[in-house]
């Protein structure tokens, strides 16, 4: 049997047996060491995104940033996958078709035909190990996995996704190169792993933005490479676009990245935090909200806007490059563990509902 973290509702998780899947040549079986999470993780717990679990969608196993050792593999899904029997692997949140139109031209992500996730498909569809708060998770034939150095600590390897993240935001749709100045909005993780993206991609100059509550991780910002960080509430208070203004001379940023989640205010900074022609990209979930936005900024401005939906291969490949890399103190950015009976209390203290507030990273370990 396998012991399983299951969502029943918001705020609601049941640790329950399932039975452990029977795998064929075009399947496997993942032995989960750790899963990430995020701040989508926090929204769904509260019920906030993807109904929660409560009568909008039945009962699942969340954790969609798992990562562990294949513990069995079929001989055509070692061939497809290139992988065998005690590597170690990450996986991506979605199982596209691989056979549509969107799947053969490389966006997968928009896979229509898509029938599976890892942490979003209920226990109603077998063989329901599907997420990453599980003892084991099913790898099915459409599973898309990338191999991690099996020498690297399990709370690093962890960080493939957020990392990947600060990838494909910041360099990929964000475009940062060499002498680019860029804002960071948020300065959780996603944001930490956009400094480190960014600096790598040759970025002259990152200004991070965060509340009075996050100093500890604007000061580990610092040490990865920001050079400015900005409190934009309390006492210490300081007006982002001003600040840009002021340390770019008057020429503003190329690229702005807003991360925050659920709040309006960031997205107008961006658009005025960067020069005419610059690029902002929106990553911060909002719950769905109806935002005011003044479209003449972008017009008069000529800015490109873009949208950021998860991270695809191509970002966590150089992610997992970076990780392995140890050209960053990564180490810093993990904060907390906790065992497969902890899911809540983990999800809650990544939120700073429980704890000191000093949660970064967090991971969940299944077979600790």
């Amino acid at each position: 049997m396998v012991r399983a973290a299951v969502q029943t509702g918001p705020r609601q998780i049941e640790m329950r047996e399932f039975d452990r899947p029977a795998t064929g040549p075009d399947d496997g079986l993942l032995r989960v060491e750790a899963n990430g999470i995020c701040g989508s993780d926090v929204e769904i717990f509260r019920g906030h995104l993807g109904g929660g679990g409560g009568g909008e969608r039945p009962p699942f196993i969340p954790g969609h940033e798992p990562m562990g050792i294949i513990e069995e593999v079929g001989e055509r899904a070692a061939e497809r996958w290139g992988v065998q029997v005690g590597d170690r692997v990450a996986l991506e949140v979605i199982v596209p078709c691989r056979a549509c139109k969107d799947c053969l031209v490389g966006r997968y992500q928009a896979c229509r035909f898509r029938k599976y996730g890892h942490g979003v498909t209920g226990i109603d569809v077998a063989p329901s190990l599907w997420g990453g708060f599980a003892e084991y998770l099913y790898l099915s034939p459409n599973a898309v996995m990338h191999k991690i150095d099996r020498s690297l600590p399990v709370e690093i390897a962890a960080m493939y996704n957020p990392l990947g993240a600060g990838v494909r935001w910041a360099v990929d749709l964000g475009e940062v190169g060499l002498g680019d100045t860029l804002v960071v909005l948020g300065a959780g993780q996603r944001g930490l792993a956009a400094v480190i993206a960014a600096k790598a991609a040759g970025a002259s100059r990152i200004i991070v933005t965060g509340l009075e509550s996050d100093e500890h991780k604007l000061a580990i910002a610092r040490e990865l490479g920001a050079d400015h960080a900005v409190v934009v509430d309390g006492p210490e208070a300081r007006d982002v676009v001003e600040t840009v203004r002021e340390v770019t001379d008057g020429e503003m940023a190329d690229v702005a990245l807003d991360l925050t989640p659920m709040a309006a205010a960031p997205i107008t900074d961006a658009l005025k935090a960067v020069r005419h022609g610059g690029r902002v990209v929106l990553a911060g979930l909002k719950g769905h909200r109806e935002i005011p936005l003044v479209t003449d900024l972008i017009i008069n401005r000529a800015l490109t806007v873009k949208g950021a939906f998860g991270v695809d291969a191509s970002a966590n490949r150089r992610a997992i490059e970076l990780l392995e890399s140890g050209r960053f103190p990564l180490e810093k950015l993990h904060t907390h563990t906790f065992g497969l009976d902890e899911v809540g209390l983990a999800i809650d203290t990544l939120a700073g509902e429980a704890g000191d507030g000093s949660a970064i990273h967090v991971s969940v370990h299944p077979n600790a």
